[in-house]
């Protein structure tokens, strides 16, 4: 399986299928993957903000993709003439093989741009991925939660996504207690430095994970893939 981060918050999962989660490609300074470039057979959403939301329609129309997330979402998108299958927290789907199950994350997810109204695109969510054998997390935007040991309890995690931020996410020391209830085999930080406001040493972060926990860290700058 290979993992290759396009930056922010945004993977490509590549095994029996290609799973697309969060593609903030367009008006990421730091992306070197370019929206067309990018084919998916499942698109995960975690929420409406546009770093996160960022090319969902362009690329859900070029490949076919089928966009999986919370209803609301799921539904916004159906609206804009692309495949979209709405779910809800606790709730999984599988899909020609792939299950996905989605998890509580503490955010937002209004969908604008400029000085005009939000639109409300529902609750922000992470997701449980079973892949060819493999479990991965990926979080979401989100603070820390009690929670999170229940979900490194019931599945036993090969990878998790995490944000280090901090200001609209946790940052490195709660991702290190998140890390530490998760238990995943290795960890990938996302969710910062794309902007001066989320700066973070993620080599500090990733020095701190493997001295206090069982997990290694693999810290991926925008672009680049590691086979998993």
């Amino acid at each position: 399986m290979k993992i290759t981060f396009l930056g922010h918050a945004g993977f490509v999962i590549e095994g029996s299928k290609k799973i697309v989660i969060d593609p903030f490609l367009t008006g990421n300074p730091l992306a070197k993957t370019k929206a067309k470039d990018v084919k998916a057979d499942l698109l995960l959403v975690s929420h409406g903000h546009g770093d996160h939301f960022g090319d969902t329609l362009t690329i859900a129309k070029q490949s076919g993709a089928t966009v999986a997330s919370v209803f609301e979402l799921a539904t916004f998108c159906a609206n804009k003439g692309v495949q979209a299958h709405g779910l809800h927290i606790g709730g999984s789907y599988t899909f020609d093989g792939v299950k996905i199950k989605l998890t509580p994350a503490w955010h937002g997810s209004g969908y604008g741009a400029g000085d005009g109204p939000l639109e409300y695109l529902g609750t922000p969510c992470g997701f449980i991925i079973n892949l060819d054998g493999k479990v991965i997390y990926h979080s979401g935007d989100t603070g820390l939660f009690g929670d999170m040991e229940l979900l490194g309890r019931l599945n036993k995690i090969d990878l998790a996504m995490l944000p280090i931020g901090d200001n609209f996410t946790m940052g490195p020391d709660d991702a290190l207690e998140a890390v530490k209830m998760l238990k995943p085999k290795m960890m990938i930080p996302m969710h910062y430095n794309t902007f001066p406001l989320i700066e973070q040493d993620a080599q500090k972060f990733k020095s701190e994970v493997e001295a206090n926990t069982g997990s290694k860290v693999t810290v991926l700058a925008p672009g680049e893939s590691f086979d998993f």
